[in-house]
């Protein structure tokens, strides 16, 4: 019985160990019904102090992503759909494929999808071991 109750409690540390593992790769201030993230790749410590996180964003039509902001630059590029990026400082960009954006690090930001959606590759440069991404105030 002891086995049994040994065992069941090392699979639930691995399963949540590895959830926490992704969920460090993932950015996250927006809620999980208006956003879908893909990791696509991680890369540690190059450069030096920074880790490189690719990942492919989908925000549900006429949704926020959620604002934030980033412990490094984050780049991303319109794949999909439509949408307004919204970036302190600066006047609202509208979005559609092909299009860009780049933030600074530390600069709060935010992305409404429009009627269909929105679809983004974001590449961050960020400060290892600090979270992808914090809320910003508003």
């Amino acid at each position: 019985m002891l086995k049994k109750i040994v065992l069941g409690l090392s699979v639930v540390a691995l399963v949540g160990g590895a959830a926490l593992a992704q969920d460090k790769m993932a950015p996250a201030p927006a809620p999980a019904s208006n956003i879908k993230r893909t990791p696509l790749q991680k890369v540690e410590n190059f450069p030096a102090g920074y880790n490189i996180i690719t990942v492919v964003a989908e925000i549900a039509p006429n949704t926020f992503a959620g604002r934030h902001t980033h412990p490094g630059v984050d780049t991303g590029y319109c794949l999909e759909g439509s949408g307004t990026f919204m970036m302190e400082g600066k006047p609202d960009q509208e979005m559609k494929p092909g299009d860009s954006y780049a933030v600074p690090a530390g600069v709060p930001h935010d992305v409404k999808a429009g009627p269909n959606g929105l679809k983004v590759m974001a590449v961050y440069v960020v400060e290892k071991d600090k979270p992808v991404a914090s809320p910003a105030p508003k």
